[in-house]
């Protein structure tokens, strides 16, 4: 059994660690609620976006529509969204799990390109063969958390639709962590590039549809805006749902904490009362030694 000494430094040192777990649960819980709020506002309009983009889509001719064309190609890109910081449970090893199923299953023996977004699936991959190469691709991706902004997001999804646009690669995909609440956080695998529309929005798509100004400025101004708007709400989901998840991971890891300092106390307070009741006897011993 430990000593008296070893069971109080626990408990002292755990209760240490029970304050910082409870400061950063309280530290996500007040930037989760910014990045819910933002999610939130921009996920209607996304959707909308989108759905307007896959009609369109649907109904300019495949010749002109370089976003929607679709070679069949073995050269395959995803796009792997993480945090740059960990202490947020199974959210960063999800994405990591995710990726390597993919390249594993769906895209064996497809010339696969991990591109990272956040520090936790770039150290994942940088030595692998998946990672990124040249210039054309973007790098030091990891910024774009440092006071994420559609204007940060855009020039990262022009470089990657330079790259689908120049033959580089047959397919985009996007995997991200998508928030539904605090406590929920769906591993997401969506097809970024090349377009493509579901049977419904064919059906729709027969349609006259009447374009302003005309079918030209929608292709090359509507849809890479669509597309730019695609990535900065995956990267608004996955923001929401790393600081959901370290909320809920160190609120787990605080309530961990407490239990486990009261196990330590009633150990404690059950070696103190031994160690006394030790002491009583020897000293009840010794008396009745003097006497005899």
């Amino acid at each position: 059994m430990a000593s008296l000494k070893e069971v109080r430094n626990s408990i002292v040192s755990i209760g240490s660690t029970m304050q910082i777990t409870s400061a950063m649960k309280m530290v996500s819980a007040a930037k989760l609620k910014r990045a819910q709020d933002a999610i939130t506002q921009m996920r209607p309009y996304a959707n909308k976006l989108k759905e307007i983009l896959e009609n369109v889509s649907a109904s300019v001719d495949a010749s002109e529509n370089v976003f929607a064309r679709n070679g069949g190609g073995k050269n395959v890109l995803i796009i792997a969204i993480s945090s740059n910081r960990g202490l947020a449970g199974a959210f960063n090893s999800n994405i990591i799990k995710k990726t390597h199923l993919l390249i594993k299953n769906e895209y064996a023996g497809y010339n696969v390109t991990v591109v990272p977004i956040g520090k936790k699936v770039q150290d994942a991959f940088k030595r692998t063969q998946y990672a990124i190469t040249g210039q054309d691709l973007p790098h030091h991706t990891n910024e774009l958390f440092d006071g994420l902004s559609y204007a940060k997001a855009a020039p990262v999804a022009q470089l990657i639709m330079d790259a689908f646009l120049n033959k580089e690669f047959d397919k985009v995909v996007l995997v991200y962590n998508q928030f539904r609440n605090a406590a929920v956080q769906i591993t997401t695998e969506e097809q970024f590039l090349p377009i493509v529309s579901t049977p419904s929005e064919t059906k729709t798509a027969k349609t006259d549809y009447i374009f302003e100004p005309n079918q030209a400025y929608i292709v090359n101004e509507l849809i890479p805006r669509s597309l730019k708007t695609q990535l900065y709400k995956a990267l608004l989901d996955s923001f929401a749902s790393e600081h959901g998840a370290r909320m809920t991971a160190m609120h787990k890891a605080t309530d961990n904490a407490k239990a486990m300092q009261k196990d330590l106390k009633i150990m404690y307070n059950k070696a103190r009362q031994a160690a006394i009741t030790k002491e009583i006897l020897e000293i009840v011993g010794g008396a009745e030694a003097l006497k005899g």
